[in-house]
């Protein structure tokens, strides 16, 4: 196998497992009736918990060392509070009002908050590729959540509100951390936001109490908690070795895509044309921004000859 052959692996197993998980998460809810919050204190603590020990055996000398200076400590609650935490919860929320596919594709609305963000921060009207990204994540949406009748929704409010929180918190995900990576290993920064995070919703998440569970559900617990956390992770973190980010990033719709089929033939979960093209036209934006930006500038300049 070619390392480009073994990158193509890694950047689709770990999305390929995520979308799994979003399904068993979904089964979860409907059909064992597990509390959320519950669920997503234990995925926090004992998903962070394992992937510091992971560090700690591969990269000792550097497990510690983030914790050393209160700057990044406060950098990495900041993450874990308002990045790490909400992600998971608003997502699993969106999963229990909604179903899995549309939590996922939802989650798809990042890079639209991020492009906002950017103009307010920046103070300048989006680029071109940007303007049209946002019509297509709105329009897309729209599609969605109504399934093409403008006078109904087809989601419940409260999916809907959790699906674009969803998306509101990957684009926080996404930014917030950006100082930390620059200086420290993504997996010790991911490991510490999670344990952080799940330490402190703890509370909140009851985890001393236990609901009654099956040996289904316990199958179905550490499978969200390692595969689809853990090695997910370290699968998409692994292909960066070998491909660039922007394929990565385009890669990640076999997330949706697998939540989407497992969903439908063992949820029974119903997807109609107007929920495919929504997802697509949302799915879409990752793509365009995926695009390198000479590409319109040499187009710009064809166009507009100096």
């Amino acid at each position: 196998m070619s390392n480009k052959q073994r990158g193509f692996f890694y950047a689709i197993a770990g999305p390929f497992l995520w979308g799994i998980s979003g399904s068993v998460a979904q089964f979860l809810f409907n059909s064992q009736r597990i509390p959320t919050q519950w669920l997503v204190g234990l995925r926090l603590i004992v998903a962070g918990a394992l992937l510091i020990i992971w560090c700690g055996i591969t990269m000792k000398s550097e497990i510690f060392e983030i914790l050393r200076r209160p700057r990044y400590i406060f950098q990495l609650l900041c993450f874990g509070l308002l990045g790490m935490l909400p992600a998971q919860y608003t997502y699993f929320m969106a999963i229990k009002y909604g179903n899995a596919p549309t939590a996922t594709v939802l989650q798809f609305l990042g890079p639209l908050f991020i492009i906002l963000y950017l103009s307010l921060r920046q103070m300048h009207l989006p680029r071109r590729i940007d303007i049209i990204s946002i019509i297509l994540a709105l329009f897309g949406t729209y599609l969605l959540v109504t399934h093409g009748h403008m006078n109904q929704l087809a989601l419940s409010p409260l999916a809907v509100l959790w699906g674009v929180g969803s998306g509101l918190s990957q684009a926080s995900y996404t930014l917030l951390p950006r100082e930390l990576l620059k200086k420290f290993d993504a997996r010790i920064v991911t490991g510490w936001s999670m344990l952080l995070g799940g330490i402190v919703f703890a509370p909140v998440a009851h985890l001393n109490q236990v609901p009654s569970l099956n040996m289904t559900s316990w199958i179905a617990i550490i499978f969200i908690i390692t595969g689809g956390t853990m090695f997910s992770y370290l699968f998409y973190l692994q292909s960066l070795n070998y491909l660039t980010a922007t394929t990565t990033g385009m890669l990640s719709a076999f997330e949706p895509l697998t939540a989407t089929i497992l969903s439908v033939t063992l949820l029974s979960t119903h997807i109609g044309p107007a929920e495919i093209t929504g997802a697509l036209l949302i799915l879409a934006i990752t793509f365009l921004q995926a695009l390198p930006k000479q590409l319109f500038v040499r187009r710009h300049n064809q166009v507009h000859p100096q």
